[in-house]
């Protein structure tokens, strides 16, 4: 009796786990006018300025030789 009452809750769960469900895919198109800057293009331009800081005060430190 424990056999067929566990075969059959058994099968239940495997049917309900089993199906099939229904996804929905949203696509949305979006219109820029300007060519926005990536973020590896921005974070490229803040070390770039921070990079140009570091040169120019090093070169106010040494100073001109002639």
């Amino acid at each position: 009796m424990r056999k067929g009452i566990f075969f059959t809750v058994f099968s239940l769960l495997a049917v309900i786990a089993c199906r099939e469900t229904e996804t929905k895919t949203v696509v949305r198109e979006v219109e820029t006018t300007q060519e926005e800057k990536g973020a590896l293009e921005r974070t490229a331009e803040r070390v770039d300025n921070e990079v140009d800081e570091k040169v120019d005060e090093q070169i106010d430190r040494i100073g001109d030789d002639n």
